[in-house]
């Protein structure tokens, strides 16, 4: 049965069975359009991501995505009450900027409105904004996807470094993110535990894998 809070986000929707366009029209209908166009761009570069570093399913990158900001259609005030009232685990840091709650609450609507049961496409919509600690590639790919095709005006600040940073490996992508949001953690309202675990390990194992590289360098000379 599904949940009062999200039963009445699906009284007047109709789904296709064609996810991008189930997305678009649910968002639309609740009138998120910005949201929408966002989504399907992300879902798009997820897409592109999986097919140029391998070992993740392009549908399934597309999917999570699609679906990654679903949540949008919960106002921003309302999203900790949304929370807890599906029993999500809302920790300090979401409860003092309830935004970034927004990819929990994601990652439900996408199990119970729109059927999804992979556990790595929930794992990717449930940590796009952060991203987490032991991340799967579809999680760095769409946490890395969201963040090329952000959702604000004008060209974002990190993309120079973000792009060139992913022709060295899909790890540095997201790394170079983690690292531009760490410099400035003393202007964030509150830095995500998430994004604080996910930073210092992959800080380690990218440390790790060029001292590695450097070793091998070193043989050969």
């Amino acid at each position: 049965m599904v949940h009062p809070v999200l039963s009445e986000m699906i009284a007047r929707f109709r789904p296709s069975g064609n996810m991008a366009q189930d997305v678009q029209q649910f968002l639309k209908l609740h009138h998120c359009p910005r949201t929408a166009e966002h989504s399907v761009r992300v879902a798009v570069v997820a897409a592109q991501l999986a097919s140029r570093f391998g070992g993740v399913d392009p549908l399934d990158a597309a999917d999570a995505g699609y679906l990654h900001d679903i949540s949008a259609v919960v106002p921003i005030p309302e999203r900790i009450r949304v929370a807890r009232e599906l029993a999500l685990d809302v920790l300090p840091e979401e409860e003092a900027f309830p935004l970034i709650v927004h990819q929990k609450i994601s990652e439900t609507m996408a199990s119970v409105l729109f059927g999804v049961s992979s556990r790595s496409v929930l794992s990717a919509i449930g940590c796009h904004t952060t991203l987490k600690a032991s991340a799967s590639r579809l999680d760095m790919i769409v946490f890395v996807a969201d963040k090329i095709e952000w959702d604000q005006a004008g060209t974002p600040p990190y993309i120079t470094r973000l792009t060139q940073a992913l022709d060295i490996s899909l790890e540095h992508g997201a790394f170079s993110y983690l690292e531009y949001m760490w410099e400035q953690r003393d202007r964030l309202k509150v830095v995500h535990p998430w994004l604080k675990e996910a930073y210092f390990e992959l800080k380690r194992k990218i440390q790790d894998a060029d001292a590695d590289v450097n070793r091998d360098q070193d043989r050969d000379r």
